[in-house]
């Protein structure tokens, strides 16, 4: 059996990591603000399974985080096609018209009304001419502006209480990945992805590729991670005794090697909590817990359907924003192929009884 820790022990173990990206951000974007009309970076937000308090310390991946990405504070705008939500879509770059606020914002030319001779001349150019394809955001241009402006300074960015780390850019085509190394030579893989709030809610359209071969440079993916972070912390500081996390680590353990990925425990745990009472998440109540986890998912793989956690869902707490357009969706099947595919079913319903079997077989000796 997994060591089981504690919520403190495991923000403990990230909180120097998102602290370096976060200083790294601002240096990058106040380094950038001189040299054009570049993206706006917002904060970085903790994703991936480096962040998820129920991953393993021996086989820690990359520590994921999103960065928010806004359009330049002047002449620029974002705009998703289609206007509503999907699984993939472009993030359409637009001018705007800057003849009325040039009080505010300072002496600049507008890329709208302006002769296009003199805007050449006398100003840098758009977004539309550095990180875009044709008019939609590239994530590849996007990725490498970010890494360019990785190299260039880090000989000079100064982390955390005059402690100095290196820094070494990693090859990646959509996404920044650094390579962080401490004075006592240990490092840490960071990967930061981009993302496009919408709106105000907690959902993003994110660079990270699709499970398609290939993934167009002006493809951004749906992602709903910060949502479901969001979410699990609100339930976390709701079952204080860590019961909840343990039922995480187990589950997340038991399915390593197997068809099942962390990500569909992760769906199977979050519809348990909308429909048992919090009060049944404690320690008392473990085993009950993980017979519901184990239930839940036995009937989804029977059934061939395992719902998304926010489309259509209308048991979403009041503190996770989403847009309306995800709230009005359909259930999207996460099992979708299990329905399309007999064999996959088949062998779906064979690694689930090996997944019985051996969390069975772990209680049984764990209890001796």
């Amino acid at each position: 059996m997994r060591n089981k820790w504690s919520v403190d022990e495991l923000w403990n173990r990230s909180e120097l990591v998102h602290a370096l990206v976060e200083n790294l951000v601002a240096c990058q974007w106040s380094n950038s603000l001189s040299n054009g009309f570049f993206l706006e970076l917002g904060p970085a937000i903790r994703v991936g399974s480096a962040f998820d308090y129920w991953s393993s310390r021996e086989d820690e991946p990359a520590y994921r985080q999103l960065v928010c990405l806004k359009p330049p504070p002047r002449g620029h705008a974002f705009c998703l096609e289609p206007h509503t939500v999907a699984k993939e879509s472009r993030i359409r770059v637009e001018l705007r018209s800057t003849c009325t606020t040039q009080e505010t914002v300072g002496p600049m030319l507008c890329f709208l009304h302006d002769p296009e001779e003199e805007l050449r001349k006398k100003q840098k150019p758009s977004l539309l001419h550095t990180l875009c394809t044709g008019s939609y955001l590239d994530v590849q241009k996007t990725a490498r502006w970010l890494q360019d402006l990785v190299r260039e300074n880090k000989a000079s960015v100064r982390l955390l209480r005059l402690r100095y780390y290196i820094l070494t850019v990693l090859s990646s085509s959509r996404s920044c990945k650094v390579a962080i190394k401490d004075v006592s030579g240990r490092t840490k893989l960071v990967e930061m992805m981009f993302g496009v709030q919408l709106g105000d809610s907690d959902i993003f359209m994110s660079s990270q590729a699709t499970e398609d071969i290939f993934t167009p440079s002006t493809t951004w993916t749906l992602s709903c991670t910060w949502a479901e972070e969001k979410f699990l912390w609100l339930m976390f500081d709701q079952t204080r005794d860590n019961s909840l996390l343990s039922c995480l680590q187990l589950c997340t353990c038991m399915v390593a090697g197997t068809g099942f990925s962390s990500y569909t425990l992760k769906t199977v745990v979050m519809h348990l909590l909308t429909t048992t009472p919090l009060s049944g998440w404690r320690r008392r109540h473990f085993l009950l817990r993980l017979d519901d986890i184990m239930r839940y998912l036995r009937c989804c793989v029977e059934e061939k359907r395992l719902d998304h956690f926010f489309c259509g869902n209308e048991k979403i707490l009041e503190e996770i924003i989403l847009p309306p357009a995800l709230q009005r969706a359909k259930p999207l099947n996460l099992f979708q192929h299990l329905a399309q595919d007999p064999a996959a079913h088949e062998q779906a319903m064979q690694e689930f009884e090996e997944l019985q079997h051996q969390l069975t077989t772990q209680l049984f000796f764990s209890g001796q």
